[in-house]
This record gives C-alpha cells, sequence and structure tokens, in this order.
C-alpha cells in the first residue's frame, strides 16, 4: 500500500511539474500576433490551368511581388511584377488580373470608407510592356478592368469613369453624383453592409456596356457620428443610414453604352419600394442579368434584359413565408442555362434551370447544406461546392455531375475544407484546419481528391502551442427546447470533476450564423484557454435561429428576434448548473453585436440563472438598426411593434439583478452608440447600477493601437470581480 502511495504522489509531482513548466497564455500574447497563422496570400488561378500566382512581401526589402508557381511541381516558375522594377510605386498590397491576364491592377494605398469600401490609389501593370499607368490622381474606388484590358472603369465622387489605357482618355459615364443624395455604381452604407457588395457596376463580354445601379439617397434620413480625434473641436461624420422602417435609397438600373455614348435606364415596373441586390452580365454580350427583390426580402426574381433589343423577361421567381437569402451563386452555362442555389427543399442545395427559367435538374439534395459553390467544369459536366454533408460544424469539398450523379467526396480530413480550383480544374488547394490542427495547405486532383503534395503548413505554430497550457475543445450536443444543440466546452487542464467551477459563456447567435465549427483557433479561443486555465468552464452553444442545420431551424426566429434565442441561452445554462462540476450560482455569458444583444437579453430575462453578462457593441432596441438586416427578419416596426418591443433589452432594464458590463465605440457606423447610450439612461432611470465602458472614435470592430488589449482586460477583470470566488 505504501509502495502504491508513494507512486501516486510521484506521478502526481511529475505531472504538476509538467504542468507547471507549461507557460500560461496571457493577453500580450493575443494581442500581440504571438500565435499568428501564415496563410497564401492573394491566391489567383492562371488561365492556362497550370499555374496560380501569389502575393508574397519581403520584409527586410520591403518589396512586393507578384510570383507565378506550377501546380505540378508547386516550384516557382518566375516573378510577375516585383515592386523593386517599378519606379513610379514604392509597393503594392493587393492586385487583380483582367479577364485575358494581360493587365493586372496593383493597390498601392487605401483609406478605409465602411466595412467593405476603399478609397485607393491603383496602377495598370501591362505584362507584355511592363509599361505603369496610373488609374487616376485621384483616390478611387472599385477600379475594374474590361474583359478584353483596354479599358478601366471606376467610382469617383458617386460618379462613374471609364479611362482607355491605350490613349489615356478618360470619359465621364455620369454627372449626376452628388455626396448624401446621388451614387452612381457604388452601393449605399445599407447595401454595402448587408447585401455584401460594393461596386455595383458590371463590365458586359464586348468590352462596350456598362450596367450599373443608381441610388437616389435624398430621402433617406442622415445619422450624424460625432468624431473626437486630436482637435480642439470634434467634427461631426455624416452619412445615410435608413433605420428600420424608414425610407431607402431609390434604386434604378441604367445602362452606358462606350460606342454610342448613350446613357439609358432600364426600366421595370414594379412598386417604388424594392432591391436590387445582384447583376451581371451573361455570356451574351447583349444579356444582362438582375436579380429583384421586394422590401420584406421574401420574394426574389430573377430578369434577363436583352439591351440590344430591349425585352424583359422574369426567368425565375421564388417565395418563402419568412426570407430568402441573397447570395453570388449564379452561375451562366455556354447555352445560358444557369446553376443557382436555393432553400427550396428546406435545405440550401444547386439547381440547374434552362436560361427560360424551367427547372432541369436539382443537383444535389439532403438534410445538409450547400455552404459554398465553387464552379461548373464544362469539359467533365462537374460542379464543385463544398458543404456539412459529413456534419454540420464540418466542411468538406464534392464534386458532381450536373445531372446530380456521381458525387464524390474529394476531401477525407474532418474539419473544416475549403477550396481553390485551377482555371480548368484539374487541381484545387485545399485549405484545412480543426479545433486541434492548424491551416495546411495542400494540392489536390479535381478528379478524384488524390492529395499531390503539401504546399504549407502551420506546424511550428503546432509546436509552439505545445509549450503552453492548452485545453481541448470538447464538442457535443444538448437538448433543449426539443432540440439537439451543437456546442462546444473547454475545460481547465486540470479539470477536477470532484470540484465546482464558475460557467462563462459564449453566444453570437444571429440568423444563419455559426459559431460552434470545427476549425482553428480565432483570437477569442486564445482567450477562452486563458480563462479555463484560470479556473472557468467556457461554454458556447449555437441555438434555433442559428445556420447549417436546415431553414425551418433557421427561421423560426422570424418576426422575434431575442426570443427563441435567449430561450435556449437561459435553458441551456440551467441545464448545465444542474452538473456537479458547474456552480450554478456563477454562470455568466457574453457576447459581441448581435450576440451583445443576446447577452444582455440573457441576463435580463434570466435574471435567476446569470450572475453576471458583458455586451460589446450591442443593439438594444432594433429600432435603431438597419432597414434591410432587420427586416429582413421581423418586417417593419410599423407592421410588427411587438416583435420590436417585447425582445428588446432596453425595454426590460427593470429586471436586472445581476452585474452588467456595457461596451461600445463611439466610432461605430454599424451598430451606433445611440444603442449604448439609450441603455444607460433607462438603467438610469431604472435605478440600476451597472458599469460601463466607451471607447471613443471606434468602430464595430474596437481595435487600433492598445485598444483590443484594453479591452480584454476590462473584460477579464470583470470576470473574476463577478465570477471568481
Amino acid at each position: 500500500m505504501k509502495l502504491r502511495h508513494l507512486a501516486a504522489v510521484f506521478c502526481f509531482l511529475m505531472t504538476s511539474l509538467v504542468f507547471c513548466q507549461e507557460k500560461q497564455i496571457t493577453l500580450q500574447d493575443i494581442w500581440s500576433g504571438t500565435f499568428r497563422t501564415e496563410g497564401m496570400q492573394a491566391l489567383h488561378s492562371m488561365a492556362n490551368g497550370n499555374q496560380y500566382s501569389v502575393l508574397n512581401f519581403d520584409r527586410q526589402s520591403r518589396t512586393s511581388t507578384i510570383d507565378i508557381y506550377d501546380y505540378k511541381t508547386l516550384e516557382k516558375v518566375k516573378t510577375l511584377v516585383s515592386s523593386a522594377d517599378i519606379s513610379e510605386i514604392q509597393g503594392f498590397f493587393d492586385y487583380s488580373f483582367s479577364e485575358d491576364e494581360s493587365k493586372i491592377i496593383l493597390t498601392t494605398k487605401s483609406q478605409p470608407v465602411f466595412r467593405r469600401s476603399t478609397l485607393g490609389e491603383y496602377y495598370i501593370y501591362d505584362v507584355a510592356s511592363k509599361k505603369v499607368t496610373k488609374v487616376s490622381e485621384d483616390l478611387v474606388q472599385e477600379p475594374t478592368l474590361s474583359p478584353d484590358g483596354t479599358k478601366v472603369a471606376y467610382g469617383f465622387e458617386n460618379n462613374l469613369f471609364v479611362k482607355d489605357l491605350t490613349s489615356g482618355n478618360v470619359e465621364q459615364l455620369t454627372t449626376d453624383g452628388e455626396k448624401n443624395k446621388i451614387i452612381n455604381g457604388i452601393t449605399d452604407w445599407v447595401y454595402e453592409e448587408e447585401f455584401s457588395f460594393v461596386r455595383a457596376f458590371d463590365w458586359n463580354t464586348d468590352s462596350n456596356q456598362i450596367a450599373f445601379i443608381r441610388f437616389d439617397e435624398s430621402e433617406v434620413p442622415e445619422f450624424s457620428m460625432d468624431v473626437y480625434g486630436s482637435d480642439l473641436y470634434q467634427t461631426q461624420h455624416v452619412f445615410k443610414y435608413p433605420k428600420a422602417g424608414e425610407a431607402n435609397s431609390k434604386v434604378s438600373l441604367h445602362l452606358y453604352d462606350l460606342d454610342s455614348k448613350k446613357l439609358t435606364e432600364l426600366s421595370e415596373d414594379r412598386p417604388d419600394d424594392f432591391y436590387i441586390p445582384r447583376l451581371k452580365w451573361t455570356n451574351e454580350a447583349n444579356v444582362l442579368s438582375v436579380q429583384f427583390m421586394n422590401r420584406h426580402q421574401n420574394e426574389l426574381e430573377l430578369w434577363l434584359f436583352d439591351t440590344k433589343d430591349k425585352s424583359m423577361t422574369n426567368v425565375l421567381k421564388e417565395k418563402d413565408k419568412a426570407y430568402i437569402d441573397v447570395t453570388f451563386n449564379l452561375t451562366f452555362l455556354k447555352d445560358n442555362s444557369f446553376i443557382w442555389t436555393s432553400e427550396l427543399d428546406g435545405f440550401n442545395h444547386i439547381y440547374h434551370y434552362s436560361k427560360e427559367g424551367t427547372l432541369i435538374n436539382q443537383v444535389t439534395k439532403g438534410t445538409w447544406e450547400v455552404t459554398n459553390y465553387y464552379g461548373f467544369n464544362e469539359k467533365a459536366n462537374t460542379i464543385y461546392y463544398q458543404s456539412t454533408e459529413n456534419g454540420s460544424i464540418n466542411r468538406d469539398v464534392y464534386s458532381i455531375q450536373l445531372n446530380g450523379k456521381n458525387k464524390k467526396r474529394l476531401t477525407n480530413k474532418t474539419g473544416t475544407n475549403s477550396a481553390s480550383f485551377s482555371a480548368d480544374f484539374t487541381y484545387f488547394i485545399n485549405t484545412f484546419s480543426s479545433a486541434t490542427v492548424p491551416y495546411e495547405y495542400t494540392l489536390h486532383t479535381s478528379k478524384s481528391g488524390k492529395l499531390i503534395k503539401s504546399i504549407k503548413d502551420n506546424r511550428s505554430l503546432a509546436k509552439q502551442l505545445e509549450g503552453y497550457v492548452m485545453s481541448k475543445k470538447e464538442f457535443s450536443t444538448i437538448s433543449v427546447n426539443g432540440n439537439d444543440l451543437n456546442m462546444w466546452t473547454i475545460k481547465p487542464k486540470d479539470f477536477d470533476a470532484n470540484k465546482t467551477y464558475p460557467l462563462f459563456m459564449y453566444q453570437y447567435s444571429g440568423p444563419g450564423s455559426q459559431q460552434v465549427a470545427n476549425r482553428w483557433n480565432s483570437a477569442n479561443d486564445y482567450w477562452y484557454q486563458m480563462l479555463a486555465q484560470q479556473g472557468y468552464i467556457v461554454v458556447c452553444i449555437d441555438g434555433r435561429g442559428t445556420g447549417f442545420k436546415g431553414a425551418a431551424f433557421k427561421k423560426v426566429t422570424q418576426n422575434e428576434l431575442g426570443k427563441y434565442e435567449v430561450e435556449d441561452q437561459i435553458e441551456a445554462a440551467k441545464q448545465l448548473g444542474k452538473l456537479d462540476y458547474i456552480d450554478a450560482e456563477r454562470i455568466g455569458i457574453w457576447g459581441w453585436s448581435y450576440g451583445g444583444f443576446m447577452s444582455s437579453n440573457a441576463l435580463l430575462k434570466g435574471n435567476d440563472v446569470f450572475k453576471m453578462a458583458i455586451a460589446v457593441a450591442p443593439v438594444t432596441s432594433w429600432r435603431f438598426y438597419d432597414t434591410i438586416y432587420t427586416e429582413r427578419y421581423m418586417t417593419t416596426p410599423q407592421e410588427n411593434p411587438s416583435g420590436y418591443d417585447e425582445n428588446s433589452p432596453i425595454n426590460h432594464v427593470d429586471k436586472l439583478k445581476g452585474d452588467y458590463l456595457l461596451i461600445h465605440g463611439t466610432g461605430d457606423d454599424n451598430v451606433h452608440v445611440q444603442n449604448t447610450m439609450r441603455m444607460v439612461e433607462a438603467l438610469i432611470q431604472a435605478d440600476k447600477q451597472f458599469e460601463w465602458m466607451i471607447y471613443p472614435d471606434k468602430n464595430h470592430g474596437i481595435y487600433g493601437g492598445n485598444t483590443r488589449l484594453h479591452l480584454y482586460k476590462k473584460m477579464t477583470d470583470f470576470i473574476h470581480r463577478t465570477l471568481g470566488e
């Protein structure tokens, strides 16, 4: 017995020694970039199908290069462009090819406008002559080369321009552009944010016509945001922002013919309130495809405009009881039949339609979701896509014939796989990661998925992390309110089931989102690891309304954002609180943006369950948020006042019992600091104590300089004070 006891003590001491030798993760580690992964920058598959280009940067010489590599050998073939050889520029940080790859747009300077939009300085590099042409002396938006590479179109001060790269002549296509009034060819704030595109113009295949959307913002209310800066007086940033129920931009579709110099409106008889979320030329030079959507976003139509005979044809119309997601998954084949993705059967799948809009075939079927459409190999009559067929938290790459037969799984590692295909679909570069494996880049054949060669991995990071105290992220499901919800858990490395631990819950919960996914660490994951080693159990649960488990599961929250999602988080916390090793008196929850809306509601509506909550940049009333996002799920406040008010935290402040930390950036153009200010006033009038932190001039991401480190120190300290022993 004594020998056994001594052996056990020795084993314990050795385990403790090893544990103590491992370093604890710190906030400085997380936000200084210690755990940064390496990737492949600006990968482009060359038209020959045998090569690809990558953007490289030499830190010592400060030189940018576009290097060409061979798919078969992965060896560097040549440097196509080097900033060292271009006297006009010091360097570039992005690039894009013309369709024929004869010209390259080099981005040399950039300044953000909103989340996706930028103003930039651009140069055109001629591959054959090595000549460099500056697009404009001004900072412009969305420069786009014509398919034949002879011209470049761009936006400047809300108007559209085209520069002839041979003569240098600049042609102004529109003249009525005006700030906060008329925008031509560039999306307004709400389109950019919610339909996720900035360039609202497109070249036809013959390079002689440009179609574009015109935004008339005249009646859209303005939002004013103070910018404090460092001067004696603050300035104001004023921009058009349509809050739920308010006026949107009036959109119209226009065509400029470069041969005739004529500007015409492509009219189509429809109600005043509608959206044009996508436009795209087909393979026919005179046939333009346009998607129209009603304001409720539950009806989507695909129209074809023949600009030659002025005819208009509605080839597809979808309706949904809730809403329809707009995607970029529209591919026209040589015969102008098209491939389209839809949730028609309750799950997102691929469909093939004739050019007249007749359904030819539903290509994929099953109780799983297509999550990415990669393209169509006409020669092999094969479609390539990504899906959740191997579990909703995983992603795999598949091929399938256009008729829906001969489906093949092309990836074999369980986790998150995504592909970048060669232009002729002979090869694909797979990006793989999981909760235990950092990003790996490997080359495969598209025919079978067979591994050809490893390109890049992050083994050095994996090795580095062996020196830190890290716990396994455990994936499971939890049965809540009649649904099996995806969940991950991180426990302290020295977890002891005989002890009790505080529980800290994270969630986002927005419609169609996913946080429980089998992929490599984000910065927050390292923070959770740090908290776990400091004695907390960290859990994340994707409740009803989140994505990749079918339309019914996702759309159950329609018209009542914040009801079912909050019920799921509260019930899950109750269940977890019953576990012997969870201290039910010390349960906290946090989230950012929609997640902050949720954590606020959870603390208020679940005041007998949650001891604390942190809300970063939260929506506190959906009346304060934009039209496209909010009305997609809630219709308008005029139509659905109870849906807006009954689940908004600002209307439940009287229920506050626990500790509440409210955080916002004053420069948030997305979720305005108005949300926090109104919440603060409501809390004060309800005589409720709370804590809050304001970050001057910081946007929705709250970063820059020392900001992120300060933010996470603030939150970590609050967690220790409210959940710690």
